[in-house]
């Protein structure tokens, strides 16, 4: 039988704060992350057909942050709501990307704005991405 001594709780306590923090994930930067402007474009495309109702939103979920994504289901089922309420059928959408912009106000972390223009607009997307785990990942985005 196992004793529940202070010494081998914290012990125990101190094992399992170093397996967070080496299997949590892991902070890269920007020289080992590949080019951020693929992901943004088709993040901003994504985006642009969950909310027009013909992508899933888990397709996106890997490129995304828990929070990110959280608010991209809330809008996507705010979308779908308001197409049902006015009987709007789901069409895919026809947009161009008009510029893209980015900035990086930290190492491993780019900020950008995607101009895309449709028949009836012109909208931005703004996506913050950081790099976790070798890889980029959006973890904040807003459609204007």
């Amino acid at each position: 039988m196992r004793s529940n001594s202070p010494a081998r709780q914290a012990s125990l306590a101190h094992q399992s704060i170093r397996n967070a923090e080496f299997f949590a994930p892991q902070p890269t930067a920007t020289a080992d992350l590949p080019d951020p402007e693929p992901i943004v474009r088709n993040l901003a495309f994504g985006v642009l057909e969950v909310l027009a109702g013909v992508r899933e939103s888990e397709q996106l979920a890997r490129w995304m942050s828990e929070d990110a994504y959280r608010a991209l289901l809330v809008r996507a089922n705010l979308s779908t709501r308001a197409r049902s309420a006015r009987g709007i059928p789901v069409v895919r959408p026809v947009h161009t990307v008009l510029r893209i912009r980015h900035t990086a106000p930290a190492d491993g972390v780019v900020e950008s704005v995607v101009i895309v223009g449709g028949p009836a607009r012109t909208r931005a997307i703004a996506i913050r991405l950081e790099g976790m785990d070798h890889r980029w990942r959006a973890t904040s985005l807003a459609l204007l």
